[in-house]
């Protein structure tokens, strides 16, 4: 293996994966959710800058190649595990999930079965578009975990009404409060926008993957 920056850089992003589940056993929330965050989001960053590094210093290399969806993958899947588990299994976040989950798993299996012929499934700039919605959606929602905790401190109990009055008579802290809803319902809302519209790229891009392998799955007469 070539120890170049830019698989240095991919190899850190593979070992964030699971460290962002470390974070919540080892901190208390909301700091779990901040570090998970910012995390995330440098390892979320190197994505770009391994393969752009590569590219430019023309260090590409098989290794790197194999490892990079891998890293992508433990990264999107860990992730979106955990915060699955923290939004309370919220169904209108289960289903994209598991609608990306399957397809990450049904590539897969693709590709170990056609070995030699998986360069037919290479990434298309369309999957790669997919990552980047996953990435995004994923760090919003890890974001509006980490407020909603906050928020529940800071209510104590209160419905958002009575919060947004407690807030305007000078009794609540206005920093977590966002209008009559919380600041977590805005940045949730707008990462299960981005969840599902990565799910309906998933489904595309797995579609796409099953259609060019799909004549070297048939029987030979």
């Amino acid at each position: 293996m070539n120890w170049s920056i830019p698989n240095i850089l991919t190899v850190l992003r593979l070992l964030a994966a699971p460290g962002v589940a470390v974070m919540f056993l080892y901190f208390h929330r909301p700091w779990a959710d901040w570090f998970a965050l910012t995390l995330f989001i440098l390892a979320a960053v190197t994505d770009f800058f391994d393969g752009y590094l590569a590219r430019l210093w023309k260090q590409e290399s098989k290794f790197g190649a194999m490892l990079d969806p891998i890293a992508d993958k433990a990264m999107v899947v860990i992730a979106l595990v955990i915060i699955t588990g923290y939004s309370g299994m919220n169904p209108w976040l289960i289903l994209p999930v598991t609608m990306i989950l399957f397809r990450e798993v049904f590539v897969s299996g693709l590709r170990e079965f056609l070995g030699a012929k998986a360069s037919l499934l290479k990434v298309t700039k369309l999957a790669k578009w997919k990552t980047t919605a996953q990435m995004v959606a994923i760090a919003i929602l890890f974001l509006g975990t980490g407020l909603e905790h906050l928020e529940g401190i800071a209510r104590q109990g209160m419905t958002w009404d009575q919060y947004a009055r407690a807030v305007s008579a000078g009794e609540a802290d206005p920093i977590r409060s966002c209008g009559m809803h919380g600041c977590s319902s805005y940045a949730t809302w707008l990462g299960l926008a981005l969840i599902w519209i990565a799910a309906a790229l998933t489904f595309i891009t797995g579609w796409d993957y099953f259609r060019k392998a799909l004549p070297y799955l048939k029987d030979e007469k």
